[in-house]
């Protein structure tokens, strides 16, 4: 184990020193130990979580600035990254949080603070907002396709984030639903997810590989950033779909080659581009002071 610390509450101290001595061997590596009280044990794991997720929400809502202006997403999370007092962690647009730890953390933040007669409309914006970016992807999907009723759909990735079978609040069971509903026929594959994701949603088509979720498909839709995507061959990809669109949720490729291979190609916070456009990216810099593009 490596943490960055080590948080121990108690309203014993007997007990606290017990525990303190089970850690001995990471507080003699300078392993942080922060030795408090119950409820500040509590706050801090719910605090750290909330922050963490409210950096996601943040970059996210960015990303939205930046597509209203032809700013890049990844250019601006890069900058802010850098100063130190911010750091890059979390600045990562894409589809919103999941799992089991920042949407149970956040709102139960909320709720305590609630419960406290706290008025919090920060800590309630952060859930608010995560909630917002699911649907923006959806919306996102729907204008490039249009009508999802009687259209194939094809999502890469159904888990909330790579390297877990873990499809606790993912953004991508959202988007099934939301698909499912509106008469689509949902295609799929993930590395590990698919087992528990066909139990979740049985209309689910569930595939052996990419290309087999991608044939016949009207878009290709990127929900998880697996490294087995970053490697697909993507000519096969687009020789197996019924349209060259794709909607990465994530920003793992690059949008001047995906054009390049033939997609028309739509990402988070970044310009969307179709084959046939010029790489000139004067169209999209800000020329001197913010000037919101119209679709």
């Amino acid at each position: 184990m490596h943490p960055d610390r080590v948080v121990i509450g108690s309203g014993s101290q007997r007990a606290m020193e017990a525990v303190v001595d089970v850690y001995r061997p990471l507080y003699q590596n300078d392993t942080p130990m922060v030795l408090t009280g119950i409820q500040s044990a509590e706050m801090i794991k719910y605090a750290s979580n909330a922050l963490l997720a409210a950096k996601i929400s943040f970059i996210n809502e960015i990303a939205s600035v930046c597509e209203a202006y032809g700013a890049d997403v990844t250019a601006v999370a890069r900058g802010m990254g850098l100063d130190e007092r911010i750091g890059p962690r979390n600045l990562f647009a894409g589809a919103g949080y999941g799992g089991s730890c920042f949407p149970k953390d956040v709102q139960g933040l909320a709720a305590t603070a609630r419960r406290g007669e706290v008025d919090a409309p920060l800590i309630e914006a952060i859930d608010t907002s995560n909630v917002r970016q699911r649907r923006r992807m959806v919306d996102k999907l729907h204008h490039l396709v249009g009508d999802f009723s009687n259209k194939t759909i094809c999502l890469l990735g159904l888990s909330f984030k790579p390297d877990t079978d873990d499809i606790r609040e993912a953004p991508a069971l959202e988007m099934v639903a939301s698909l499912i509903e509106a008469g689509a026929t949902v295609k799929a594959y993930d590395p590990a997810a698919m087992e528990h994701s066909k139990q979740e949603h049985p209309d689910l088509i569930c595939c052996e590989d990419p290309y087999t979720a991608a044939q016949d498909a009207d878009a290709v839709v990127l929900m998880t950033e697996w490294n087995e995507f970053r490697n697909m061959d993507l000519p096969r990809l687009l020789d197996c779909a019924a349209t060259n669109r794709f909607l990465d949720c994530r920003n793992i490729y690059d949008p001047h080659e995906m054009v390049r291979l033939g997609f028309e190609y739509v990402s988070v916070g970044r310009v969307s581009r179709s084959p046939g456009e010029t790489n000139d990216t004067s169209s999209w810099m800000i020329p001197g002071r913010f000037s919101p593009i119209r679709t």
